[in-house]
């Protein structure tokens, strides 16, 4: 019970700390990235992308920028949020499509059979399955973890404050943890429902993981620029009085 309750009030006190934009932000892409990784853009005998990889990066530099000045555990403390949040919206989305009723799609087919199954195919596709979810999750956790402690181990050696030093602990962390999340949920989901082999899974875990480090690396200015806005600005400085062991 006393853990509950430091756990209780360090969420409180972190959660008025980080900016809540980029909490929104970072729970958002989490929860969207998971839905759109039902539409595949491409796929082969050994490679397979779908929608969910133009969102991915988000969460990661939102871990990279709270990593930065928050610390490695408050990093992972809001990343637990974003999945808790993501898992309650899955089931909101699961319920909901047990309702009656149609899509405004319906109405556009060209006969009422057509729009059905028009209903049911986007009643699927929001419903999920909870291999889905729960395979995710773990891969979200487990990546979370590797991100952050990653992160803030690079840039006690060598983060100097400059874009070279966030640079360095963002990418390379981000490599990590990315090849992480693919390889967890690909092994988890992919491999035991979908019947991938482990060559796929292993091509698949580290190509999604160039595209997703790319796309990172793209935004990894802007990311430096909040991070250090935050500095300039004391942001959150509550919580590290109050959590100062965390960094």
């Amino acid at each position: 019970m006393r853990y509950l309750s430091n756990l209780k009030e360090e969420y409180k006190i972190l959660l008025r700390s980080v900016p809540s934009m980029v909490t929104a932000v970072f729970v958002l892409s989490v929860v969207l990235m998971n839905l759109l990784a039902s539409k595949e853009l491409y796929r082969s005998d050994y490679f397979c992308l779908n929608t969910g990889l133009a969102l991915s990066w988000i969460s990661f530099l939102c871990m990279d920028c709270i990593c930065k000045r928050f610390g490695a555990r408050a990093a992972t403390r809001i990343s637990i949020l974003a999945i808790a949040v993501n898992m309650i919206c899955a089931v909101i989305f699961w319920l909901l499509m047990m309702t009656p009723g149609r899509w405004a799609a319906y109405y556009s087919a060209a006969d009422p059979e057509v729009g059905e199954m028009i209903s049911a195919g986007i009643d699927s596709t929001f419903a999920g399955a909870w291999y889905i979810v729960a395979g995710s999750s773990i891969a979200m956790f487990a990546s979370s973890v590797v991100n952050s402690f990653l992160n803030q181990l690079i840039g006690r050696k060598a983060d100097n404050g400059s874009y070279g030093g966030f640079a360095a602990r963002s990418l390379i962390s981000t490599t990590a943890a990315q090849f992480v999340d693919n390889f967890v949920f690909s092994a988890l989901v992919s491999h035991v429902f979908f019947g991938w082999t482990w060559t796929q899974v292993l091509i698949c875990s580290f190509t999604s993981m160039l595209i997703e480090l790319g796309l990172e690396a793209l935004f990894s200015p802007m990311g430096y620029k909040i991070s250090r806005s935050w500095e300039k600005e004391q942001v959150g400085q509550l919580y590290l009085e109050c959590f100062a062991e965390a960094r």
